[in-house]
């Protein structure tokens, strides 16, 4: 029963850890912080590894113009990626979209602990569940001749 309690107990903690950290913040951002989310979410074309927002390249300084352009104009993020998407391809972005066959990208990792968990947890219940051999006197007699103690 406790062992229930305990997991039961996990469960709880892990839903309201999920549901503060999806909690939205009742502020809207500013242009600026938007220009900067949208930049950051965006890979700089001609570097290798580096967001729009990181780069010095001038490539990823007229994509952050133009980001800040569009912000100005009062489009919304959708609007600017999609943009943005149709001028450089969806390879522009540093996080795969999560429809299609790049949703793999996001579940595979999770199955993958996932499936590890439960099979540490029936290692754990298996090495649990098997009593230790019983060793008999003969069993221990044959040992100790191996050894040289007894003939």
């Amino acid at each position: 029963m406790r062992r229930w309690l305990a997991w039961l107990l996990l469960g709880v903690v892990v839903g309201a850890a999920l549901v503060v950290g999806a909690r939205s913040d009742p502020a809207p951002p500013s242009n600026a912080e938007r220009i900067a989310d949208l930049a950051a979410e965006l890979r700089c074309p001609t570097c290798r590894g580096q967001s729009v927002l990181d780069s010095n390249a001038p490539a990823a300084a007229a994509i952050r113009t133009e980001i800040a352009r569009r912000v100005d104009e009062g489009q919304s993020d959708d609007e600017i990626v999609a943009y943005l998407d149709s001028r450089y391809g969806e390879s522009l972005r540093l996080t795969p979209p999560s429809t299609g066959l790049a949703s793999l990208v996001w579940v595979l990792p999770v199955a993958g602990v996932v499936v590890a968990c439960a099979g540490v947890a029936l290692a754990f219940r298996r090495w649990r569940a098997d009593p230790p051999p019983e060793v008999s006197d003969d069993d221990r007699q044959r040992v100790r001749r191996a050894l040289g103690q007894e003939r």
